[in-house]
């Protein structure tokens, strides 16, 4: 299920950007360490009470433009109010409660949204524990005494976030309905391709990048199987964003490809592979998410007998994380191979839901070891005693150690590649995780 999404509003200087960094510490997480698994710092994964969400910084966000702080304000809460489960509002207990927190609060107070009042800074509470009840005034319930900085009263406040999370967040209960996020560059034709899948315009198709806003589902049944395809706002580079719903368009897309079972990476074959569409590729990579890889506009390429051939060599260097993603050229203009993306999807989200038992996974461990011994360091030889599959979307395997710290990407990576070959996996990421036997 989609993890519940929590944005940190608030003026400037109030503390945001530290809530948010205290907020998510170290969980700040990159699955793999491989160059081009990139991750925009606006967002993180965060957990409390084995809950995980995913928290938005809307600090920095404000247009680059000379408008007045209400008006940058007032887009950044609207947008936050679109896009968030549940809003924090943060305000600073030295400054008190001044016109713009009460502008902001008026707004917030208008939505159906749940909000949670961050009253930041209570660094000392002798000092500024009887100010923090002044911002009752904003009309937003009871105000939360924090100091970001220092770490004080944090865990209450996450305790109030978590009472709101959407009940079908916390659960796993899903149907068979299989949702596919679209996911690329501006003007790269997701929409295209959504609308001819559907065979009617049902979503707004234009040559102006940005056109979509917001993700927007459309249903869809073929030989049995249902789907959900999630068309999400193209995605541009940092430098290139100018105003907030642009940025916001990134949140939103990454919302969707966390409540996606597969994610189709749509390539402009135009343009070739971009730093930019490595970036976006990272985001289903980290996530765990099936991939097939789509470039469109084929029909457009001068073409020879080496031209595709050449096309995926380039893939696989840029997107050499992913090895596992297939790739498919179609036209989503003309349809051609469309038809071919059902079977890949049915797969590839099979995979990602795969099990394998326990004694099989050692029976692939045991000659992988005897092929290729574990790596020693300083005379201390790497045990592996035995693995197991703890969970699936994606496949994740643990594997019990003497040292965990032994246990180098490399030889991880051949683990995988030796379970690869056993089991197959196609289209899908793998994870592992070492652990030391006596935990």
């Amino acid at each position: 299920m989609a993890k519940p999404i929590v944005a940190v509003v608030g003026r400037p200087n109030v503390g945001k950007s530290t809530l948010f960094n205290k907020i998510s510490g170290d969980r700040i997480s990159i699955v793999e360490d491989t160059p081009g698994v990139t991750r925009d710092r606006i967002y993180a994964e965060a957990e409390w009470l084995n809950c995980k969400f995913t928290l938005i910084d809307t600090g920095g966000l404000e247009p680059e433009s000379d408008d007045v702080i209400l008006k940058k304000m007032y887009s950044q809460a609207e947008i936050a109010m679109e896009t968030a489960d549940v809003i924090l509002f943060v305000v600073d207990v030295k400054t008190g409660v001044i016109d713009t927190d009460m502008q902001v609060a008026n707004i917030l107070r208008k939505t159906k949204k749940p909000v949670v009042l961050v009253v930041n800074k209570v660094d000392d509470l002798k000092k500024y524990g009887m100010d923090v009840y002044e911002f009752y005034s904003l009309g937003l319930g009871e105000p939360w005494g924090v100091s970001a900085g220092q770490g004080l009263g944090l865990g209450d406040m996450l305790d109030e976030v978590v009472k709101h999370f959407p009940e079908d967040s916390l659960n796993d209960n899903d149907d068979e309905t299989i949702k596919v996020a679209i996911i690329g560059k501006p003007n790269v034709g997701k929409s295209s391709l959504i609308n001819k899948i559907l065979g009617e315009d049902r979503v707004i198709v234009s040559d102006v990048a940005g056109t979509t806003r917001d993700a927007i589902d459309s249903y869809y049944e073929k030989d049995g199987q249902k789907y959900i395809f999630i068309d999400t706002a193209g995605m541009r580079r940092k430098s290139k964003i100018k105003e907030n719903i642009e940025k916001y368009s990134i949140i939103r897309a990454v919302a969707a490809v966390e409540r996606s079972d597969v994610c189709i990476l749509m390539i402009n074959a135009e343009d070739g592979i971009t730093d930019q569409d490595t970036k976006i590729a990272g985001i289903a990579h980290e996530n765990g998410k099936a991939c097939i890889i789509v470039v469109n506009k084929w029909d457009l390429i001068e073409k020879d007998n080496k031209t595709m051939n050449k096309f995926i060599k380039s893939i696989e260097s840029e997107l050499k994380y992913m090895p596992y993603a297939p790739t498919l050229f179609i036209s989503a203009l003309t349809g051609q191979r469309i038809h071919k993306l059902f079977g890949m999807i049915k797969t590839v989200s099979e995979n990602n839901s795969r099990r394998i038992s326990t004694g099989l996974l050692n029976d692939v461990l045991i000659e992988a070891m005897a092929l290729n011994q574990p790596p020693a360091e300083k005379g201390r030889p790497l045990k592996i005693y035995y693995i197991t599959q703890v969970s699936v979307k994606p496949p994740t395997f643990v594997l019990f150690v003497n040292d965990s710290q032994l246990l180098h990407f490399s030889y991880r990576r051949y683990i995988e590649n030796q379970l690869r070959q056993a089991f197959g996996f196609y289209g899908t990421p793998i994870h592992f995780i070492a652990r030391n036997r006596k935990e």
